[in-house]
């Protein structure tokens, strides 16, 4: 039996059709994200695999429609999944099987649909994006539409019970740098798109303009943004490391594995500063593997 058949089986699902169903899941998040679906498969405990597999297609599934294809059909096409998946909820059965694992995902894990509701209500701010004015601004798109896809995933890796709330405020620091840090990542791909996601304000004090950013005029503000913004990222990552303490000892190879990788990402953005306005930086394959390999012999020497 495969790893990923006994992951199935070790999380209670065997029905054939359903099994399929996270199957297909399974090898669209490989495709969109590799070192995090290797990272989920090396670190996480395979009872938990399939759920997290099933968010994660979830979530990657609305940002493709509230954020890619045609700018007029984008609406009608997230309003249609919203439907499904509203529809799914409310007689627990859909002949979509993303739905299906989600309706699944949510019958074994009940705290979960409260999350998923609040991820449906929220996520049309995507659609009504067009840049930011202020830091303010850039807060407030946070918690409407960032930090409800990240739970996404990151509630399925939580404790059972967050009392005062310091699951979540670990969980808003740690999208809060890894946004930003997308945000300068992606600068040339948003522009490509027409707005990028630094702050008109921020912008202004180093100098900066969007029309500088679209005619890839490289200068000595742009590279002192850019630093700056990283920079701010890596201080919210850094103190994101708090989530740790607070979740499951088994989730914490995962967790603190994937903060890293977002801390190789911001080295691999400095590094060659203005550079951005070309297309997003990644760091090495090999370090992303020596970090995940480390991990993992870390989370088999703590359950010997």
């Amino acid at each position: 039996m495969s790893a990923w058949r006994q992951s199935l089986t070790a999380a209670g699902i065997r029905d054939p059709r359903l099994r399929q169903d996270y199957s297909t899941q399974r090898r669209t998040v490989r495709r969109y994200r590799r070192s995090a679906y290797l990272a989920c498969r090396l670190l996480l405990p395979p009872a938990v695999q399939p759920y997290v597999v099933a968010a994660t297609a979830v979530m990657h599934h609305g940002d493709d429609l509230l954020d890619s294809g045609p700018e007029a059909g984008r609406a009608g096409a997230w309003a249609g999944w919203e439907r499904r998946v509203r529809a799914g909820l409310e007689t627990g059965s859909s002949a979509d099987p993303l739905v299906r694992t989600l309706l699944h995902t949510v019958t074994e894990h009940p705290g979960h649909r409260e999350v998923v509701e609040t991820y449906l209500g929220t996520a049309r701010t995507e659609l009504e994006f067009t840049g930011f004015r202020t830091e303010a601004e850039y807060q407030d798109y946070l918690d409407a539409y960032s930090m409800p896809a990240f739970l996404l995933i990151g509630a399925l890796l939580g404790p059972a019970a967050d009392p005062g709330g310091r699951f979540l405020a670990a969980c808003r620091r740690l999208i809060d740098g890894s946004q930003r840090l997308d945000f300068v990542n992606d600068l040339a791909e948003d522009l490509r798109e027409g707005w990028p996601g630094i702050p008109a304000q921020t912008l202004e004090r180093f100098s900066v303009t969007a029309d500088d950013l679209r005619a890839h005029r490289a200068s000595p503000g742009l590279r002192a943004l850019v630093a700056h913004e990283v920079e701010r990222a890596r201080t919210d990552l850094g103190a994101a490391r708090d989530v740790l303490e607070l979740i499951p000892r088994a989730h914490r190879p995962l967790v603190g594995t994937l903060i890293e990788i977002e801390l190789l990402t911001a080295d691999a953005v400095l590094a060659p500063g203005t550079d951005v306005l070309r297309g997003s930086a990644s760091p090495s394959t090999a370090g992303t593997l020596k970090l995940v390999l480390g991990a993992r012999r870390g989370a088999v020497g703590a359950q010997r």
